[in-house]
């Protein structure tokens, strides 16, 4: 069997990921037709249906889902590998950090300053993203490494955790809740955090996905003052946003926040290396500074 293409990869992975012929061919640029077509000699070169046709839906297979999985991997490494090589052969190679904005506990300019001094430091290029865009960066070449707090999705994926923080709820200063000093869980009840999920369990939110939308911090925090949600956020980011039309208290039963710095498992480089030497020597001071 001849060895795939990443063009019929990318067609598949755009119809997978939509479900729907059409909008996966808008996706892609191009007509349905030879999209259809397109997936239908994969599956005769596989010698396996990938996808459940109906005048209704279209749905994966066992060997779609398989095929699907694989295929972003497979998509990604080519993506990276392009990315590396463009960003080595630039006259001065940047590390690339990548993290979401006010999501390093402070701790960012410490570590550059302490990578700065690492015989195996290069320049830093900052990419500041929304929330979950972190690892897809790393996956796909953007970063080199991140920065940025668990849960994620570590497949793949080298880390060191930096620091635990307590959460804290933010909520609108005239709610009634705010009156307290403290909460529960079950007194938020009714109340939607920024995923959609309900207030009173957090754990029932789904994971990220890239393709949902992903509000700033300005965004988050307007939203909180309207009363429209309520956001568990990382004490750190609570102490350096203070707010008069939002209140922050502490709730029982919330676990911590860990903040991580991550990188790809495959990667040999000394300056990747060197940056996660400053940035756990830099967490290890703030640890102590802070008990």
């Amino acid at each position: 069997m001849n060895d795939l293409e990443s063009r019929q990869l990318r067609y598949f992975v755009a119809v997978a990921e939509e479900l729907h012929f059409g909008r996966a061919a808008e996706r892609l640029g191009m007509a349905q037709p030879p999209l259809s077509r397109a997936i239908r000699d994969l599956e005769r070169h596989l010698g396996v249906q990938l996808l459940r046709r109906t005048t209704r839906e279209v749905a994966l297979t066992p060997a779609g889902e398989v095929l699907l999985r694989d295929a972003r991997t497979a998509l990604d490494a080519i993506a990276a590998a392009a990315r590396r090589a463009q960003n080595a052969g630039r006259p001065a190679p940047a590390l690339r950090v990548a993290l979401k904005a006010d999501y390093d506990a402070g701790l960012l300019p410490r570590c550059i300053a302490a990578y700065r001094e690492d015989p195996a430091g290069r320049p830093v290029e900052v990419l500041l993203g929304g929330r979950g865009e972190q690892v897809p960066a790393l996956r796909d070449g953007r970063a080199d490494v991140a920065i940025l707090p668990r849960p994620f999705d570590e497949r793949g994926l080298d880390l060191e955790p930096l620091l635990v923080e307590p959460r804290l709820l933010a909520i609108a200063a005239d709610d009634p809740l705010a009156a307290h000093t403290a909460l529960r869980l079950d007194d938020l009840a009714g109340r939607v955090l920024p995923d959609g999920g309900a207030a009173d369990r957090p754990e029932t939110v789904a994971p990220h996905d890239p393709r949902r939308r992903s509000y700033d911090l300005a965004q988050l925090f307007n939203l909180v003052e309207l009363g429209t949600i309520v956001w568990f956020l990382p004490e750190s980011v609570a102490r350096r946003h203070p707010r008069s039309g939002v209140a922050y208290r502490p709730v029982e039963e919330l676990g911590p926040s860990t903040l991580c710095i991550a990188w790809p498992r495959d990667s040999r480089d000394q300056a990747v290396a060197a940056f996660v030497r400053a940035a756990t020597a830099v967490a290890v001071e703030e640890t102590a500074l802070a008990r």
